[in-house]
């Protein structure tokens, strides 16, 4: 995987900088999606997806158990994955995390009952034996499972997402520039935090009030940053859109803006390829497709910060 060059670029002041803006974002875009190819081909993702596979994806109701009972989780898997799959033991003395896991058995193909429902009630279905019958899903039943918190053990493969470089400068000037853009933004406390899991979130509001930017608090200044301008990214892209088809293809529009806009400044932005590596739907090519709205979102944003950081 190539690592994006962390010197801060500048463009001369003259009647070529348009153009030579949008020439080294074309370039810059195009090598982010070689990036993301090298990531996907890498030896850490596939480790990376070969563990993520063994975690369900819990439907909404779940999700919402989990979060009451442990609202801190982040990866939640039973008692024998943890230990099986992933070499790792629950802690004793740990509470179990209880969520509804569905039962499948032999059903019925006209009350969808499990065989001993099935005798148990009115249905006269008799054309086939229930040995015959298809599997199905027939009920739940309550399971218990624990957050990743509540085990030890051998770590689990990460993926290096988070951008790293000198950004003290930059993100006070993000932050003053934030009335430019046209949005609020605010920098919150981990202990604060009411967003789970998220680095950062754009809240659109009513039309008469500027979107919310929120961004959650750390010590890596350079993904303070990156984060904050991937979320001003969402605000002026996509303020106007709510198509669900399209939640991917604004990720690959903010993470593109972030990832220009950290690289103008010399971070080192090469994680946003594993980040986007991720993204399920569309395929990086797709960025070409939009190096229009990326590369103007781009320049709008190092417009403003640059006269921020110049006025200081």
């Amino acid at each position: 995987m190539t690592t994006s060059d962390c010197s801060q670029v500048s463009f001369s002041n003259s009647d070529t900088r348009r153009d030579e803006m949008h020439s080294t974002m074309e370039t810059w875009v195009e090598d982010l999606v070689d990036e993301v190819d090298d990531a996907v081909s890498s030896d850490q993702f596939q480790r990376w997806l070969d563990v993520q596979s063994r975690f369900h994806d819990y439907s909404h109701r779940n999700t919402l158990l989990i979060n009451r009972q442990y609202p801190n989780a982040t990866r939640v898997a039973g008692y024998r994955t943890w230990q099986n799959e992933c070499d790792r033991h629950v802690k004793e003395g740990e509470s179990a995390i209880w969520i509804w896991a569905p039962i499948i058995a032999k059903q019925c193909p006209e009350c969808e009952d499990s065989p001993s429902y099935h005798d148990r009630s009115d249905c006269e279905y008799d054309e086939t034996s229930p040995e015959d019958w298809s599997k199905g899903l027939v009920g739940f039943r309550p399971a218990p499972v624990f957050d990743i918190s509540q085990t030890k053990g051998e770590s689990l493969p990460e993926l290096e997402t988070e951008a790293t470089g000198e950004a003290d400068e930059l993100v006070p000037a993000l932050l003053q520039g934030a009335s430019m853009l046209e949005v609020e933004a605010k920098v919150v406390s981990p202990t604060e935090w009411p967003h789970g899991n998220a680095r950062g979130v754009c809240q659109y509001r009513s039309p008469a009030e500027r979107p919310l930017i929120e961004v959650r608090d750390r010590e890596n200044s350079a993904d303070l940053a990156v984060t904050t301008i991937h979320e001003y990214a969402h605000a002026l892209l996509h303020g106007d859109v709510d198509d669900e088809t399209e939640r991917s293809k604004r990720e690959l529009e903010a993470e593109a803006v972030g990832y220009i806009v950290g690289r103008y400044f010399g971070l080192d932005t090469s994680g946003s390829a594993f980040y986007l590596a991720t993204w399920q739907g569309e395929e990086p090519e797709a960025i070409l497709d939009r190096l229009e709205r990326i590369s103007s979102t781009a320049a709008e944003i190092i417009g403003v910060v640059d006269e921020e950081i110049t006025d200081e």
